[in-house]
């Protein structure tokens, strides 16, 4: 890891996987509106400082969360019993509660997930979870080259596309494409495709993935950085359990 490397970058993938799925768990006990806020508030900051994530990013990402959240408002305000907000209005003070609470919950998952994705390289990530959470190689391999095939299937598309491009014919000086050069670009590169995933299983086959212990190159250590990770993440989940409770 280099000096620019953001904080969340630095930290163990094993570590910040556990960390997401606690914290998902635990956030779904709150009901009280006031410390998911507060717990939304931390993440996005705790994101965008200590993980770098540009606004931009972090706002995009943010979108289907949102969609989703104001849905989960609309129907618990009108579907939930409860005292009307306004004398006659079919939205109830008690739903719209609910609803708020289920979408911040949303939200907050939500944001610490892009964190997550933002700051983990997927290969640390297979090498944390082979080392420290005893992942078989047989299955994270496989995984790390599917999500590689997946990452390059733009460029092959592209490639295609740039392929048919010196074929077709012009209007207005630009290649003129149909539904059917789609088509056929579309099959050439699933063609392409399952003989990349071809060689790729007979390589992985070859190297007797999960027959014996293997060395890691570059191995993914745990450090006392992601021991205070975990506890800031704790110490901010107890203090919002704490709200939520009235204690």
């Amino acid at each position: 890891m280099t000096a620019a490397t953001p904080y969340l970058g630095r930290r163990n993938p094993t570590v910040k996987a556990a960390i997401l799925l606690a914290a998902s768990l635990a956030t779904l006990g709150f009901l009280d509106p006031r410390p998911l806020l507060g717990l939304y508030a931390l993440a996005v900051a705790a994101v965008g400082v200590a993980g770098r994530v540009p606004p931009r990013t972090l706002v995009l990402g943010q979108v289907p969360f949102v969609v989703f959240g104001v849905g989960l408002v609309a129907v618990n305000g009108l579907s939930r019993p409860g005292t009307p907000i306004v004398p006659g209005s079919p939205v109830s003070a008690e739903g719209l509660t609910v609803g708020v609470a289920l979408a911040l919950r949303g939200l907050v998952i939500g944001v610490l997930t892009i964190g997550f994705l933002a700051s983990t390289p997927p290969r640390d990530l297979i090498v944390s979870l082979v080392q420290h959470a005893r992942l078989s190689p047989r299955y994270a391999y496989p995984v790390l080259a599917g999500h590689r095939m997946l990452a390059a299937m733009p460029a092959r598309w592209a490639t295609v596309r740039a392929a048919q491009a010196v074929r077709a014919p012009l209007r207005r000086g630009r290649p003129r494409f149909g539904l059917s050069d789609a088509g056929r670009a579309a099959f050439a590169l699933l063609v392409t495709s399952i003989r990349s995933a071809e060689r790729i299983a007979l390589a992985l086959e070859t190297r007797g993935l999960g027959e014996r212990s293997r060395t890691v190159w570059r191995p993914v250590p745990i450090g006392r950085g992601d021991v205070v990770l975990a506890l800031v993440v704790l110490v901010a989940w107890v203090a919002a359990a704490v709200v939520d409770l009235g204690l």
